[in-house]
C-alpha cells in the first residue's frame, strides 16, 4: 500500500513538471481580468446615455467657465496694471488690445453657457416648446 502511494506521488510530480507554467500564469492573469470586464448591474437604470452625456458636458463646461473666469481676471488685471503704470505708448496700446480680447472671449464663453442653459430647453424634442 505504501508503494502505491509513493507511485501515485511520483506520477503526480511528473504531471506537475509537464505543466506549462507560462500558460498557468496567463490563465491566472486572464481570469481576474475577464471577471473585472463582466458587466455589473446598472445603478442608473432610469438614465439614458444622452442624459448622462449632457450631465457630463454641463459639468465640464462649468469647470471650463470657472477656470476661464479666473484666468480672465488675472490677465485683465495684469493688462490694466500695464496700462496704468507704463510709460511707453506702445505697451499701453498692446495692453488695451489684450484687454479687449480678454473681455470678448470671456463674454463669448458666458454667452454659450446662456444659450445652453436657457435657450436649448425650448427646443426639447426637436420642436419649439414655449413655456
Amino acid at each position: 500500500m505504501h508503494s502505491n502511494i509513493k507511485l501515485a506521488g511520483q506520477k503526480l510530480r511528473g504531471k506537475i513538471r509537464r505543466i506549462d507554467k507560462g500558460r498557468v500564469l496567463y490563465t491566472a492573469f486572464l481570469i481576474p481580468t475577464a471577471l473585472a470586464m463582466t458587466p455589473l448591474q446598472a445603478h442608473a437604470a432610469g438614465e439614458t446615455i444622452w442624459s448622462k452625456a449632457s450631465e457630463i458636458m454641463q459639468d465640464v463646461y462649468t469647470q471650463i467657465l470657472g477656470i476661464s473666469t479666473i484666468a480672465a481676471i488675472v490677465t485683465a488685471s495684469i493688462a490694466l496694471l500695464l496700462m496704468n503704470f507704463s510709460k511707453s505708448g506702445r505697451t499701453v496700446d498692446e495692453s488695451r488690445a489684450w484687454l479687449k480680447r480678454i473681455i470678448i472671449t470671456w463674454a463669448i464663453l458666458n454667452g454659450l453657457g446662456f444659450i445652453m442653459a436657457y435657450v436649448t430647453p425650448f427646443f426639447s424634442g426637436g420642436t419649439w416648446t414655449p413655456s
